[in-house]
């Protein structure tokens, strides 16, 4: 696999708006190489078979039934409001 050089590291930074220091450039492109040549030796690995997943564990919906509940009576909700009028809170205009 190619070795990422400086000129490629500088060019990606200019694209995200970024500036680095000279000593940072030389790091950061040793880091995004170790992390390309990592990434080289997946694309080794025998695929065949396996169905594209986007999550590494099975995800499930742990959602509840939506059920009608009677809600809370209006002075309970605004008991604890700085400010309240009408049963609803007053709050400050923002226009």
């Amino acid at each position: 696999m190619a070795k990422i050089t400086i000129k490629e590291v500088e060019h990606v930074a200019h694209l995200a708006r970024l500036r680095f220091a000279p000593s940072e450039l030389e790091e950061f492109t040793s880091q995004l190489d170790a992390i390309l040549q990592f990434v080289g030796k997946l694309e080794s690995l025998d695929t065949e078979g396996v169905e594209p997943t986007y999550r590494a564990i099975e995800i499930v919906n742990c959602f509840r039934e939506d059920e009608v509940k009677p809600s809370l009576p209006i002075e309970k909700v605004v008991a604890n409001a700085p400010e309240s009028e009408d049963g609803a809170f007053v709050v400050p205009r923002i226009i």
